[in-house]
C-alpha cells in the first residue's frame, strides 16, 4: 500500500500539496505516482516566476517506464524549484514528500488547497 501522509492534500492526478505557516505551498507528487512510474530518470519543472493555475500542467516526470506530466493542484506563482531534482531525479523515488518535492508556490489561496482530497479521500481513490 501506498504511503499516503494524512496532513497533505491530493489531486485526483496523483500531486500533492503542504501549506505551509508563511503562505507557501510545496508541490510533488504521490508516492502512488513514483511507484507507478517506476525509477524516474528526468524531472522537468518551470521557472521560478511561472504563474500557474490550478489542473494546469507545469512540468514532466520522465521514468524508465513512461512520461507524465505534472499538474498544479493549486494556483500560485512558482517562488522556487528543487534544484536537486536536475542531477539527481531519482530522489522523488527515495522521497517523494521529502527531499523529492518539485516546486514552491506563492500566493496560494488555502481554500483551494482544502478543496482538494483528503488523505482517506485519495487512499480511495487509488485503491
Amino acid at each position: 500500500m501506498s504511503n499516503v501522509p494524512a496532513e497533505l492534500r491530493y489531486a485526483k492526478s496523483h500531486e500533492w500539496v503542504k501549506l505551509n505557516a508563511d503562505g507557501t505551498a510545496v508541490v510533488g507528487i504521490s508516492d502512488y505516482a513514483q511507484s507507478s512510474l517506476g525509477d524516474i530518470t528526468y524531472v522537468q519543472v518551470p521557472a521560478v516566476g511561472t504563474v500557474l493555475a490550478a489542473g494546469v500542467g507545469f512540468g514532466v516526470v520522465e521514468s524508465v517506464k513512461a512520461a507524465s506530466d505534472v499538474y498544479a493542484p493549486v494556483a500560485g506563482t512558482v517562488a522556487e524549484v528543487n534544484a536537486v531534482l536536475e542531477s539527481a531525479p531519482e530522489t522523488v523515488n527515495q522521497d517523494p514528500y521529502g527531499a523529492g518535492w518539485m516546486i514552491k508556490l506563492g500566493g496560494v489561496n488555502p481554500a483551494d488547497a482544502a478543496a482538494l482530497l483528503d488523505a482517506t479521500g485519495y487512499t480511495a481513490s487509488i485503491a
